[in-house]
């Protein structure tokens, strides 16, 4: 449990896209599991909506790195 701690916190946007990525892909085949979706239809959305995933927690990031972007900049400035 404490290995699974120390990755989460070393890696949180690795983790945040495997929580995305499972949540997701359990309501994808909840939603498609009376469509009749072959075999390589249903491999190609899950693998679409795992990158999915990376793509969200990837654009979510952009806003951590305006914060961390601003507040070195904020730091660096001299004091009148």
């Amino acid at each position: 449990m404490n290995g699974i701690k120390s990755f989460a916190s070393k890696h949180p946007r690795i983790t945040a896209w495997i929580a995305l990525a499972i949540g997701m892909v359990v309501i994808l085949l909840w939603a498609s599991r009376d469509v009749g979706l072959l075999p390589g239809q249903l491999a190609a959305l899950v693998v679409a909506t795992i990158l999915l995933a990376g793509l969200c927690v990837w654009i979510i990031g952009w806003e951590d790195n305006d914060d961390e972007t601003q507040a070195s900049a904020s730091d660096s400035k001299p004091a009148k």
